[in-house]
């Protein structure tokens, strides 16, 4: 399992990087998490602020696709990112 989880902290870590790459894009996750940016960088690594930006990005399917495209992955492996995160 440690293997699942450390892909899916890969993924979801490439995905929080595309997601802050767009200013208004960023703003939305920060809005909804009710971080500030400092609060994000500190918590990068954390698999709950991880699966809190997959979910995010689920709840946007146009960012879902996007980003798993720049990413060269399948949305549904962000996805099951997520729920692995989640287990974890």
């Amino acid at each position: 399992m440690a293997g699942a989880e450390t892909n899916a902290e890969a993924l979801a870590l490439q995905a929080l990087v595309w997601t802050l790459g767009e200013e208004s894009r960023a703003r939305r996750l920060l809005d909804l998490t009710g971080l500030d940016p400092a609060e994000l960088r500190a918590r990068a690594g954390e698999a709950m602020l991880l699966a809190a930006t997959l979910s995010f990005l689920e709840s946007y399917e146009p960012d879902l696709v996007a980003c798993a495209a720049a990413l060269d992955i399948s949305p549904e492996q962000l996805v099951a990112a997520r729920a692995t995160l989640e287990r974890s």
